[in-house]
């Protein structure tokens, strides 16, 4: 059983079966030349070894890690957890499918007392070197330690809330500090020796990320998405790069063509000054197109050429996370998108046209689409929506609200549709996406994963409502300034990301061009050849 190692001299591919989609992606990505950091990989048989205890499962684990952490040292040049050129990690999990946001990763494994000092040393930054240290502690302390981030999130509101700033990215470097310390304090009593030892923190990320393919939400997953014969999860160890370095730094996830619509046109989420965490959490929502371009110029241009560069490698539409590293741009994640089944139609059809798959292929890619189901449904009337969030999903959802996953699935079984409303979108409430017929929320990221998980169940979802308040345990929201109980209908339209009081009519139609189209790619077998066509409006 040995390692895969990504970067370097590294260019050989392996099978997703052996290290999942996410790394075998990531090795192909590398042997192209595209910027990606450096990695090892876990295969999946050690996860299904660790889960059912054989023997020497342990061990295999932490000489692999070894193994790996010096083949890091020597392409990076730096030391894991050195006090003068330390080398921080991500943990990340890997299906041979992809399962976005119900697997664990941790970040900044490594960013003991000594490499904060030691990225002090080698950067001059000491703001980013204490935020990787508070940024480690939130992140092993849920993941690993499986601890509630409530009281993380109730210091991180006072410490802001005393400095007079809005959020914690405005926070100084003294404050950063204060705020690494007050979250040490709070987990201390669960320090066995991890807190400064580098390769106990990483021995135990790892371990929790190949035990998270055991969590409730990702059984649930499986279970709803048909992927029980999968084995389980590699675990990829990667060099971390920053974007939490200031404002010309970021996180942030991009889509080749927009999976709502399948419109052929990019979709970007960036959060300046953060990490990938921040954007794919869905606790956070992306600054505007005008700060982007104000910070990183060339970033769209540049992001945008490698976007279309991965479709043509992967002869699909590929969702995409990215770092950018005082303005180097760095890819650390391609896979091919999820999608609406409205979105996979017209994508299927653009791309035979554009010649990167064939009619054949086309099909396949809609197979498990209900055609004779498939409808556009729009508003009646065109009225002003009570408030307005980022469209995520699009479509036409009315329901009767709900707040939390168990009361969406007490009214679901009461034959109502529902509208799950949340404060952020946590994978935790996959089960509750199952039922409801929307989605919304009142911070995220078209790009976060929940909002990926509403586009593969074909839900229309509204994130970043910065208008609506959401008080769960009272079963009540605010829309604007309007009430909203729990059970009261609402009407939400996820393309423009607006939202109504009550039953609003709806008009159903068809998509007649496109299904003509596939009709008579059926009727030659998918063996024709396709007809040129003008371009659809965007």
């Amino acid at each position: 059983m040995q390692i895969v190692r990504i970067g370097g001299d590294e260019t050989v591919c392996h099978p997703t079966e052996e290290i999942g989609a996410k790394a075998a992606n990531l090795a192909r990505m590398a042997a192209l030349g595209l910027p990606v950091p450096p990695a090892f990989v876990l295969p999946v048989k050690l996860c299904a070894d660790l889960t059912d205890r054989h023997a020497h499962a342990e061990r295999r684990l932490r000489d692999r890690l070894k193994e790996g952490i010096a083949f890091l040292e020597s392409v990076t040049g730096k030391r894991f957890g050195d006090h003068r050129h330390p080398l921080l990690l991500s943990v990340r999990s890997g299906a041979a499918r992809s399962m976005p946001g119900m697997l664990e990763t941790v970040l900044n494994v490594g960013c003991t007392s000594r490499a904060v000092h030691g990225l002090i040393r080698a950067t001059g930054r000491p703001r980013l070197a204490w935020d990787c240290r508070r940024r480690f502690l939130e992140s092993f302390a849920e993941t690993v330690l499986g601890f509630d981030l409530a009281p993380f999130a109730a210091r991180i509101a006072e410490l802001t809330a005393e400095e007079g700033v809005a959020t914690d990215r405005e926070l100084d470097s003294e404050a950063i500090e204060r705020l690494a310390a007050d979250e040490q304090a709070l987990i201390e009593d669960r320090d066995d020796g991890w807190l400064e030892d580098a390769e106990a923190q990483l021995e135990r990320a790892a371990r929790a990320v190949y035990q998270s393919w055991m969590s409730e939400r990702a059984q649930t997953y499986r279970r709803l998405q048909k992927l029980e014969d999968l084995k389980g999860t590699a675990v990829t160890v990667q060099a971390m790069v920053f974007g939490n370095g200031g404002l010309a730094s970021g996180a942030g996830v991009a889509f080749s063509r927009d999976p709502s619509n399948g419109a052929a046109r990019p979709m970007i989420d960036l959060v300046l000054d953060a990490q990938g965490e921040d954007v794919v959490s869905g606790r956070r929502t992306p600054d505007n197109e005008a700060t982007i371009a104000r910070a990183l110029p060339r970033l769209t241009s540049e992001l945008g050429d490698i976007l279309k560069r991965l479709e043509r490698e992967f002869a699909d539409v590929q969702d995409v996370e990215f770092t950018v590293e005082d303005g180097k741009l760095w890819i650390l994640q391609t896979r091919s998108a999820k999608r609406t089944p409205r979105a996979a139609l017209r994508i299927a059809i653009d791309l035979v046209h554009e010649g990167l798959i064939t009619p054949k292929e086309g099909l396949g890619r809609i197979a498990e689409i209900d055609l004779a189901s498939l409808v556009e449904v729009s508003l009646a009337a065109v009225e002003d929506p009570v408030v307005t969030g980022i469209g995520a999903s699009g479509g036409i959802a009315v329901g009767r609200a709900a707040f939390d996953s168990e009361s969406a699935q007490r009214l679901a079984s009461d034959g109502d549709p529902v509208i799950l409303m949340r404060p952020d979108t946590s994978t935790a409430d996959v089960a509750g996406f199952a039922v409801a017929a929307g989605i919304v929320t009142a911070v995220g990221a078209r790009t976060a994963h929940a909002a990926l998980v509403a586009r593969q169940m074909g839900k229309p979802c509204i994130v970043g409502c910065a208008n609506m308040t959401i008080d769960a345990a009272a079963e009540r929201a605010s829309l604007g300034k309007a009430p909203i109980l729990a059970g009261d209908w609402i009407t939400i339209e996820g393309d423009g990301g607006n939202i109504y009081l009550g039953r609003r009519e709806t008009i159903v139609k068809r998509p007649e061009a496109e299904l003509a189209e596939i009709a008579n790619w059926q009727s030659h077998g998918g063996s024709m050849r396709p007809q040129a066509r003008k371009s659809a409006p965007a």
